[in-house]
């Protein structure tokens, strides 16, 4: 009878530990994380890099594009801008429709 005891305690606790692991994706979303431009940055020249990383995703786009980051989640994209203003959007998804967007203001002389 320990010997069940034990064996019914170990299951229980497996099963926990993996109901609570699946439902971490759930509860924490997608990961988006732009390390340049930084908001309100000016370009002398129109070409800007995008780069930065995203964690739990299954869609990445940006201003509607679609971008595939690395195996590690890394992306770098470098976008022409029109002379002006330009606000960059970037969206990311997960698996559960759980999505982040963030932006960028861009200035291009």
């Amino acid at each position: 009878m320990p010997f069940f005891r034990a064996a019914l305690i170990a299951l229980l606790t497996l099963a926990g530990s993996y109901t609570l692991f699946e439902t971490h994706a759930v509860l924490v979303g997608p990961e988006l994380v732009i390390d340049s431009p930084q908001n309100g940055t000016t370009t002398a020249d129109g070409f800007v890099a995008v780069t930065g990383h995203v964690a739990r995703v299954v869609a990445f786009s940006i201003d509607g594009k679609t971008i595939l980051p690395d195996k590690n989640g890394s992306f770098s994209e470098t976008l022409v801008l029109p002379r002006g203003g330009s606000i960059l959007t970037l969206r990311a998804a997960d698996r559960f429709g759980h999505t982040v967007t963030k932006s960028r203001t861009i200035f291009a002389r």
